[in-house]
């Protein structure tokens, strides 16, 4: 089913590729509901809402597509849903939760009329590595951060002083898992997560999170369960025309961002490792329908933000995490199906899964970071003409903490220097106008208040 052999990997394989991604990205299972909870809404209810979203966007994902991505809402989207949607604007929680929605609408939409195809078809090549890289470089300063080496509290970023519990639980499981890495031992990336959530245990770090029992999060799930089909959800979008100019430019915002970073994380994480080839992508670009595996996972990505809208939470995403999984060797739809079990078993063990620190998922991201930079070595630095576009694409991405922020750089970047040098014909229409649509977002979050998204810091579990 998995054509296991087909894509040069194993069984084993795969089910250490989906642990690795699964721990790496747990987090979310008590983040997601801690953040969205802050805008009205039931905890217990977010909570199982997010597990739910996670595993029906996932199987779909390892299924449909046969792909070895992750799928659950997506820090940075959550952190806009309430901070900038509910706080900033004053929409209701509902309100949010109808626009997700609707976006998740559009972005099958675009899918089905291959849009988003178009779209990784129109970017060039040396984008495309610079934005592999790019990605290396914030799942990298994404570790840093969650492993509190990096200093964020202050004016300007600055090396943690070394009298922090989790900072020193880091190290020692960076230096572990670098140590099995160079010995070849075989899940090195898992091994090096576990020993380091047992590292923490004499540290501290390591703490059964704050939970509620399966029982009293289904109780409070009807709360959210459906609700923008009622008259708090959809048709208050439409009560008050003048607030309907809002309303779109708001979906809007949560699309751009959600397609971006969708279509950044393929590229980055699918096109070195193969899980993307170029005889796949041929196919995409010729055939209809949904013959080739970028075509299948556009759409499991695409459906998963309605999903999780009804069920009642923020937009489900294609995780950047799922680099871990890939990093140890996972290449096929076994590895979410793997992640996706794991969900399902993290809803009765909430206390369990939520108590791997950050500190220990780290040193992963770390790891997996420094193999995607490998990217930016197909890049011709000395061409200032593809290594100014390519350095704003890969770099911005970590300054910014937004996958979508550092392709708009790069879009921009890269047409301005195609103008200067008088190759304007050379852009595609389609990247014109995507670059269009990000510099319209950019005036729109400048012009109007309260829409300029909050950069979430780094999960704190």
């Amino acid at each position: 089913m998995f054509r296991l052999k087909e894509n040069n990997t194993t069984v084993t394989t795969e089910i250490l590729a989906g642990l690795t991604t699964f721990f790496a990205m747990a987090y979310i299972i008590v983040v997601n509901p801690s953040i969205l909870s802050e805008s009205g809404m039931e905890w217990g209810a977010v909570f199982l809402a997010t597990i739910i979203s996670a595993i029906i966007g996932t199987l779909v994902m390892g299924l449909f597509a046969n792909v070895p991505y992750a799928q659950a809402p997506g820090m940075g989207l959550n952190a806009f849903f309430v901070f900038t949607v509910v706080f900033a604007l004053q929409f209701t929680w509902q309100q949010a939760l109808s626009m997700v929605f609707i976006c998740g609408i559009i972005n099958i939409l675009i899918t089905v009329t291959k849009i988003r195809k178009h779209i990784i078809k129109a970017i060039p090549h040396s984008l495309q590595n610079a934005i592999g890289g790019g990605i290396g470089v914030f799942i990298a300063y994404l570790g840093l951060l969650n492993g509190k080496v990096i200093d964020i509290s202050g004016a300007v970023p600055a090396m943690a002083v070394l009298n922090q519990p989790a900072l020193w639980v880091f190290l020692i499981g960076l230096f572990v898992t670098f140590v099995l890495l160079l010995l070849k031992v075989r899940g090195a990336i898992l091994i090096g997560i576990i020993l380091s959530t047992l590292i923490g245990i004499p540290f501290g770090v390591t703490n059964t999170g704050n939970s509620i029992t399966f029982s009293e999060a289904a109780s409070k799930l009807p709360t959210t369960f459906g609700v923008i089909f009622t008259a708090e959800g959809i048709p208050s979008l439409f009560n008050d025309m003048a607030k309907l100019p809002l309303v779109l430019i708001t979906i809007f915002a949560f699309s751009l961002t959600d397609t971006f970073d969708t279509i950044g994380t393929f590229i980055g994480t699918g096109r070195r490792t193969g899980i993307f080839s170029e005889e796949d992508e041929r196919t995409m670009q010729t055939s209809s329908g949904f013959k080739s595996k970028m075509d299948r996972a556009l759409f499991a990505d695409a459906i998963a933000t309605s999903v999780g809208a009804i069920v009642g939470t923020s937009n489900t995403t294609t995780y950047v995490e799922s680099a871990a999984g890939i990093g140890v060797g996972g290449r096929t739809g076994l590895t979410s199906v793997v992640v996706a079990i794991c969900f399902a078993l993290s809803a009765f063990l909430a206390q369990f899964a939520s108590a791997i620190p950050n500190a220990a998922t780290g040193p992963a991201l770390v790891v997996v970071g420094i193999m995607m930079l490998a990217a930016f070595s197909e890049i011709k630095w000395s061409d200032l003409s593809e290594a100014i576009p390519a350095f704003f694409a890969g770099i911005f991405m970590a300054l910014c903490y937004s996958i979508s922020y550092g392709i708009a750089a790069g879009f921009i970047v890269y047409c301005l220097v195609k103008v200067v040098k008088g190759e304007a014909r050379e852009i595609s229409p389609i990247l014109w106008v995507a670059t269009g649509l990000f510099i319209l977002n950019f005036v729109l979050m400048a012009i109007m208040p309260g829409m300029i998204p909050v950069t979430p810091e780094p999960p704190v579990v």
